[in-house]
């Protein structure tokens, strides 16, 4: 939600959108932070835990934040 809310003030196109259906546990993420979500996921930011899981109210190890960096600023940063 943080990375999705600075690209909407830094301009960056927030257009795509992920369908999470193939997502176990896709209820399981919040509504506000669901848009987000969908962007992450289309942007390849967040792939899931696993391919079934996101697992949104886990919590995410170090590799994983610095993983989500990486992507952002390799694809939506540039």
């Amino acid at each position: 939600a943080i990375l999705y809310r600075s690209s909407a003030w830094k301009g960056y196109d927030l257009s795509k959108s992920a369908d999470l259906a193939g997502y176990t546990d896709k209820d399981e993420v919040h509504d506000w932070a669901l848009a987000a979500v969908q962007w992450a996921n289309a942007e390849g930011l967040i792939i899931g835990r696993t391919d079934t899981t996101l697992v949104p109210r886990g919590n995410a190890t170090r590799a994983e934040v610095a993983t989500i960096l990486m992507r952002f600023l390799e694809t939506v940063a540039k």
